[in-house]
C-alpha cells in the first residue's frame, strides 16, 4: 500500500517500486530506509521563497510563488520529480493492470456524432473505438458509405492535435475547420474544400473562445481573436481585447476586415451568427462568465451599414435562437430565471415591444430551436431531460416521448431542414443518434453503440437531502442493482457546482468501469450550478460560494447515513471549479472522506484572475481586488486553508502542463503545500500530464491511463 508522511513516503517494496527508483537512479540508497515492510522515501524537494503581499492591509504569504513560472527549468525539474515519484506508486499498484485492461474494452466501442447536412452532404464524426481523436466523415445520405474528410489522428504522432471546431457552408462546398494543439485554448482555423478533400491556403491564427460564421454566399466568415501573445505567454498571458473580424476567403490574415472592437471595454467578447436568411450578423456580446450579455446587429443587404446596439445593459442572458425576416428570436432568463423565449423587432427594438413566445414554466428550458414554424424546446427537470414542441405563436403542441431518464443534445440544423438529429444518453446508456422527421415528427433510432457491459445490473436513482440551510439537494447514484447498503461499498461522489453549468446523467467508459467493479457513482447537483435556473446558479456566487461546499458536504454525510459507504471509503472528486469544490471540502471536512481527487482546480483565490481568461471569473467568484470580497475568498481558498498537522485524506492531484484554462500553476502550489502540511501517512501525489491541456481534446490513450491511475489510487486508499 503506498502511504505519505508530511515529508516522508512510506509504502511496501511492490507499492511504490522502491527497486526501480534506486536501480535507475531516481533515487540513492542514502534517501532510503527500510523497516519491516515499509519503505521510506523523501518528497521531492519544494523550494520555499519569502513572498509576501498586501491584500487590504492584510499580509498573505505566498512561498511557492515561483510555481507560477511553468515555462522555467526550475519548475520543469520540479515537474518530473513529482511525476517520477507518482507514477512509479502508481504503476506499482496490483490492480492497475486489470483495472487499465477494463476501461480499455468498455473503451472499444464505435460512436458516432450528430449528423449535419449541409446540401445534399452529411458531415458527422465517427471513433471506430480506441482511435486518439475522432475523425470528421461525409456522405451522401445517412446510409451511403462514409469518406473521410479530416482525420486529427494523422496530424500529430502523440494524438495530440484535436478537431475543436468545424462549420460547412450553406451549399456543402467549404469546411472552416478548427485545430487545437496540445490541449490549448488557442485555435488554429484553415478551409478545405468538401469535395476534394484539400485545404485551401486561408488560415486564421489566435482564435479562442469563439466559433466561425459563413457568409450565405461562403465568400468568407466572421470570428473573434485576440492579439499575438508574446513570445513565452501563450499559455499564461491574459487574455484581453477581443476583436471581432471578417476574413475574406483567399486572402492573408493581414488583410481581414475589423468588424467590431471596443478598447474601452478590454473584458468584452464576441460571438458572431448570421441569420439563415442572410439579413443579419447577430453579435452576442459578453463579458466575464457571468451568463449575462448584450446583442449587438449588422444588416448585411446593406454592406455600408453601420453595427446598432439591439439589447444593452448586460442585464440578463440572450442567446439567439433563429429569425423569420425582421424578428429575431431569443432565449433568456429576463425576468425569468428559468428562461423564456421572446421575440425582438430588428427595426424596433425597445423592450415594451418585445412579445413572449414560450413562457417561464417550473423547468428550467436549456435550448430552443426552431424548424419552419415549430419550436423544439428542450428543459431540465431535476437534471431530466424533457423535449416538447411548440407552435409559432408558442403555443405547446406535445411532448416528445424520449428513450429513458437522461440527457438530450441536438436538434441543430437550418430552420427549413426536413429532418434533425438529436442524442440521449445516462450513465449506464453510450449516446444513441435519433433522427426526427420535422414534417410529420416521427422519430427513428440511426445509431445506437454497443459496449461490453450489461446494463440490465444496474440502477440509477435520485435521491434528495437537505443542506445546511434546508435547501434540497439532489444527488443521482448509480450502482449495480445487488450492491448491499450496508456501508462497505467503494463511493465516489462528483460535483462542479458553478458558472450555471448543469450536471446532466452522461456515459463515460471510466464511470462504467468503476460502477462495473462494485463501486457506487453518485453525482450531487449542487448550487452554483444551472440544474435549477438563474436563483439556484446565483446561491452558489461570490459571497455565497460556500453553499455549494455545504450542499456537497451534505450529500457526502447523506450517502454515509443512508449507508452507501463510510468516510474512509468514500472518495470527492470534481474538475477545473469542482476542483476547487474538491480542496475547498476536504480543508472543510478532511475527516468526511477517505481519498480526494481534484483535477485542474482553480486553488488560489486570491491570485486565480492574473492569468489568461481568470479575469472572466470575478462576476462568479469575487476578486481579491475587492476589499468586500477578501475574507470571503480567504475563508475557503484551497492553498490558504491548509493547516499543518492536519490528517488529510489521500489526495491525487491531476492537472496538465498546458492547461491555459486553470493554468497548471494553481496545482502546482497546492500539491506543494499539502506534501508539506499533512499530518498522517496518507498520500499527497499529483500527477501532470504532458501535451495536454484542461480537457478537451485529450488523446483517448491519455484519458485510459488517467482513469486506470485514479480508480487504482482509489482501489488502495479507500479501505
Amino acid at each position: 500500500m503506498c502511504r505519505v508522511t508530511p515529508r516522508l513516503f512510506p509504502a511496501t517494496l511492490s507499492g511504490c517500486a522502491l527497486l526501480w527508483l534506486v536501480t535507475q537512479g531516481h533515487l540513492d540508497a542514502q534517501s532510503v530506509s527500510v523497516s519491516d515492510d515499509q519503505v521510506v522515501m523523501k518528497y521531492p524537494d519544494t523550494v520555499k521563497v519569502d513572498v509576501v503581499d498586501d491584500y487590504h492591509g492584510r499580509e498573505i504569504a505566498d512561498p511557492y510563488r515561483w510555481l507560477e513560472d511553468t515555462e522555467s527549468e526550475q519548475t520543469a525539474a520540479w515537474i518530473a520529480a513529482q511525476n517520477e515519484v507518482t507514477d512509479a506508486c502508481l504503476q506499482a499498484i496490483p490492480e492497475r493492470p486489470a483495472i487499465r485492461e477494463r476501461i480499455e474494452r468498455l473503451w472499444n466501442y464505435a460512436r458516432f456524432g450528430l449528423p449535419e447536412r449541409h446540401d445534399s452532404t452529411y458531415l458527422y464524426w465517427y471513433n471506430d473505438g480506441l482511435q486518439n481523436q475522432n475523425v470528421l466523415y461525409k456522405a451522401d445520405s445517412l446510409d451511403a458509405q462514409r469518406q473521410v474528410l479530416i482525420d486529427p489522428n494523422k496530424l500529430s504522432d502523440d494524438g495530440t492535435v484535436a478537431l475543436a471546431g468545424y462549420q460547412a457552408t450553406d451549399d456543402g462546398k467549404l469546411l472552416a475547420y478548427g485545430l487545437a494543439d496540445g490541449g490549448s485554448d488557442w485555435r488554429t482555423w484553415r478551409v478545405r474544400d468538401i469535395a476534394s478533400g484539400k485545404d485551401l491556403d486561408d488560415v486564421v491564427r489566435w482564435v479562442k473562445f469563439s466559433g466561425v460564421a459563413w457568409m450565405p454566399d461562403g465568400s468568407g466568415f466572421y470570428y473573434g481573436r485576440y492579439d499575438a501573445p508574446k513570445e513565452g505567454e501563450e499559455l499564461t498571458g491574459t487574455n484581453e481585447n477581443q476583436k471581432l473580424f471578417f476574413h475574406k476567403l483567399g486572402e492573408d490574415q493581414t488583410a481581414d476586415t475589423l468588424v467590431y472592437q471596443r478598447p474601452d471595454e478590454p473584458k468584452w467578447g464576441f460571438s458572431p451568427r448570421v441569420t439563415d436568411d442572410g439579413r443579419y450578423l447577430i453579435i452576442e456580446n459578453w463579458k466575464g462568465s457571468e451568463p449575462q450579455s448584450q446583442v449587438f446587429i449588422k444588416d448585411l443587404r446593406r454592406p455600408e451599414s453601420e453595427i446598432i446596439a439591439l439589447i444593452t445593459g448586460f442585464d440578463a442572458e440572450y442567446q439567439w435562437v433563429a429569425s423569420v425576416q425582421d424578428t429575431l428570436y431569443f432565449l433568456t432568463d429576463h425576468q425569468a430565471p428559468k428562461r423564456r423565449v421572446i421575440a425582438v423587432q430588428a427595426d424596433q427594438p425597445n423592450r415594451e415591444d418585445w412579445r413572449e413566445v414560450i413562457g417561464e414554466t417550473d423547468d428550467v428550458l436549456e435550448s430552443v430551436s426552431l424548424f419552419g414554424e415549430t419550436f423544439y424546446a428542450s428543459w431540465l427537470k431535476d437534471a431530466r431531460a424533457k423535449v416538447t414542441r411548440h407552435g409559432i405563436n408558442g403555443r405547446m403542441i406535445d411532448e416528445m416521448q424520449l428513450p429513458g431518464v437522461g440527457t438530450v443534445e441536438g436538434f441543430g440544423g437550418r430552420q427549413d431542414a426536413e429532418e434533425t438529429f438529436f442524442s440521449f444518453t445516462n450513465y449506464i446508456t453510450p449516446a444513441s443518434i435519433y433522427r426526427v422527421d420535422l414534417k410529420t415528427g416521427e422519430v427513428s433510432l440511426w445509431r445506437r453503440p454497443e459496449v461490453s457491459l450489461d446494463v440490465n445490473e444496474f440502477i440509477t436513482e435520485q435521491l434528495f437531502c437537505e443542506s445546511r440551510d434546508g435547501t434540497k439537494v439532489s444527488i443521482i447514484v448509480t450502482r449495480k442493482k445487488n450492491t448491499d447498503l450496508d456501508g462497505s461499498n467503494r463511493t465516489l461522489l462528483y460535483g462542479y457546482g458553478g458558472f450555471n453549468i448543469s450536471i446532466t446523467p452522461s456515459f463515460s467508459p471510466g464511470t462504467a468501469a468503476w460502477v462495473d467493479s462494485g463501486g457506487v457513482f453518485a453525482v450531487a447537483n449542487l448550487r452554483g450550478g444551472g440544474e435549477y435556473g438563474r436563483e439556484w446558479h446565483e446561491d452558489g456566487m461570490r459571497l455565497k460560494k460556500q453553499n455549494v461546499f455545504d450542499d456537497c458536504i451534505a450529500a457526502a454525510e447523506y450517502l454515509v447515513e443512508a449507508g452507501y459507504t463510510t468516510p474512509s471509503r468514500l472518495a470527492l472528486q470534481g474538475r477545473s471549479n469542482g476542483g476547487l469544490l474538491v480542496g475547498a471540502v476536504m480543508t472543510q471536512r478532511p475527516d468526511l472522506f477517505g481519498a480526494c481527487l481534484p483535477a485542474v482546480g482553480v486553488m488560489d483565490m486570491l491570485r486565480y484572475h492574473k492569468f489568461t481568461i481568470g479575469w472572466a471569473w470575478v462576476t462568479e467568484f469575487g476578486s481579491s481586488d475587492e476589499a468586500d470580497q477578501i475574507e470571503n475568498l480567504l475563508s475557503y481558498s484551497p492553498l490558504h486553508n491548509l493547516e499543518p498537522g492536519t490528517c488529510y485524506p489521500a489526495t491525487l492531484i491531476t492537472t496538465a502542463d498546458r492547461d491555459d484554462r486553470v493554468v497548471p500553476g494553481h496545482s502546482f502550489k497546492f500539491a506543494a503545500a499539502l506534501q508539506a502540511a499533512q499530518g498522517c501517512d496518507h498520500p499527497t501525489l499529483i500527477r501532470i500530464e504532458t501535451r495536454a491541456g484542461h480537457g478537451a481534446g485529450t488523446p483517448t490513450s491519455k484519458k485510459i491511463d488517467e482513469y486506470a491511475d485514479l480508480w487504482a489510487f482509489l482501489m488502495q486508499n479507500l479501505k
